[in-house]
């Protein structure tokens, strides 16, 4: 079998058994905006963030003082972060033909922005946002939390 033969079939492969669930390896959304200073820690490295910056699940998104940033994921949610804010991606499930669809976060300090994508839209209850208080279920198109430092 010819060698690019191989490597489509392969590259097949690796795709179907994905199927479409985010592994910690698997880029489930990008920086589209930076302003200032912001980074995103994956798998235990850290970067700057610049546009195209890929996220992934456990991905630590950061801004600094005066820092904000932008983040588009795979189901066209919409993440704004404005500045000294942190949040984890725990979750992310996007294979809407199967079902399997969960977004799950955690939030220990700023102010976010957030514009639900199709997940939200198919399945609202498989969203969800932690805070250091309390956690919020998300059941509509948009919302703004701010964490103040106690």
């Amino acid at each position: 079998m010819k060698s690019w033969i191989k490597m489509a079939l392969a590259t097949a492969l690796a795709a179907a058994t994905l199927g479409g669930t985010a592994s910690a390896q698997t880029a489930i959304g990008f920086v589209k905006t930076v302003n200032g200073d912001a980074s995103v820690t994956s798998a235990g490295k850290t970067v700057k963030a610049v546009p195209g910056t890929p996220v992934h699940v456990n991905s630590v998104l950061k801004t600094g003082l005066k820092g904000a940033m932008g983040i588009t994921f795979k189901d066209n949610q919409v993440m704004s972060f404005g500045p000294d804010t942190e949040v984890t991606v725990d979750e992310y499930l996007y294979a809407p033909a199967k079902g399997d669809l969960k977004f799950a976060a955690s939030m220990s300090k700023g102010t976010l922005n957030v514009v639900s994508g199709v997940i939200a839209k198919l399945k609202p209850d498989a969203v969800s946002l932690k805070t250091p208080t309390g956690e919020i279920g998300v059941r509509g198109t948009n919302f703004l939390v701010k964490i103040e430092a106690q």
